[in-house]
C-alpha cells in the first residue's frame, strides 16, 4: 500500500487544509438537538441545507471556502454512524471535524476527499490500523488564522483514511488514542460535526460537488 504522504510528495502537495473560523458565525443548535454548521467565505454558489433529524445536504461550485455539517455541541468521544452520498472535484473533504480548547486544536478524521491540495505543510506521524480502516496521521500549524477563539495560531490534527468511503462508523476515541500515542494532546472538546468542506488551494481553482449525509 502506498502511503498517503508519499502520494502527496509525488504531487508536490504536502501542505495542509483550510481552517474554519469561529463557530458562532456559522453554527446553530439545530433540529432534534443536533448542532448545524453552515459557514462560507469568499465564494459563491454554495448551498448548505439543514434537513430533518441528523440529515444535511450541500451543493457547491465555488472558489471560496465553506464548511457544511451536522453534529453535536460539546464534541468529545462519540461513535458516529452515517450514510449518504458525496461527489466532489477540487480541494475538499468529507470528514468528522471538531475543535478543542486549552490547547486550541482543530481536528479532522477524513472519510473521503476529492483533491488533497492543502495550504500549509503537513507532517506525517505514521499509520495505524483499527477495525474501521487504515489511516495516516498528520499535523500542521495555522498561523494567525480564524479559530473558535478568534485569530490565533494553533495546531491541526488529521487522520486520513487510506481507502475512501462514504458511510460507516467513526469511533472518535480510537483516533484520539492514536493521536495521544504520538504526543498529540487534545483539550476540552467544543463541538464535533460530520462535515463537507471545500476550498481553493493556493494558486489553484476552487471546488464543486454535492453531498447528502444522514447521521444514524
Amino acid at each position: 500500500m502506498v502511503q498517503i504522504s508519499s502520494f502527496l510528495v509525488a504531487l508536490g502537495l504536502l501542505q495542509a487544509g483550510l481552517g474554519a473560523p469561529q463557530p458562532d458565525a456559522k453554527g446553530v443548535q439545530g433540529r432534534q438537538g443536533y448542532y448545524f454548521q453552515n459557514w462560507s467565505e469568499g465564494g459563491s454558489n454554495i448551498r448548505c441545507s439543514n434537513g430533518q433529524g441528523g440529515s444535511f445536504s450541500a451543493n457547491w461550485n465555488s472558489r471560496g471556502g465553506f464548511v457544511c455539517g451536522k453534529g453535536w455541541s460539546g464534541g468529545g468521544a462519540r461513535t458516529i454512524k452515517y450514510s449518504g452520498t458525496y461527489n466532489a472535484t477540487g480541494p475538499g473533504y468529507l470528514a468528522v471535524y471538531g475543535w478543542t480548547r486549552n490547547p486550541l486544536i482543530e481536528y479532522y478524521i477524513l472519510e473521503s476527499y476529492a483533491d488533497l491540495a492543502p495550504n500549509e505543510p503537513w507532517t506525517s506521524k505514521g499509520n495505524f490500523t483499527i477495525d474501521e480502516g487504515t489511516f495516516e496521521v498528520f499535523t500542521s500549524t495555522r498561523v494567525n488564522k480564524p479559530s473558535i477563539e478568534g485569530t490565533r495560531t494553533f495546531q491541526q490534527y488529521w487522520s486520513v483514511r487510506s481507502e475512501k468511503r462514504v458511510g460507516g462508523t467513526v469511533t472518535t476515541q480510537k483516533h484520539f488514542d492514536e493521536w495521544a500515542k504520538r504526543g498529540m494532546r487534545l483539550g476540552r472538546h467544543d463541538y464535533v460535526v460530520m462535515a463537507v468542506e471545500g476550498y481553493t488551494a493556493t494558486g489553484g481553482s476552487g471546488s464543486a460537488g454535492s453531498a447528502s449525509i444522514t447521521l444514524g
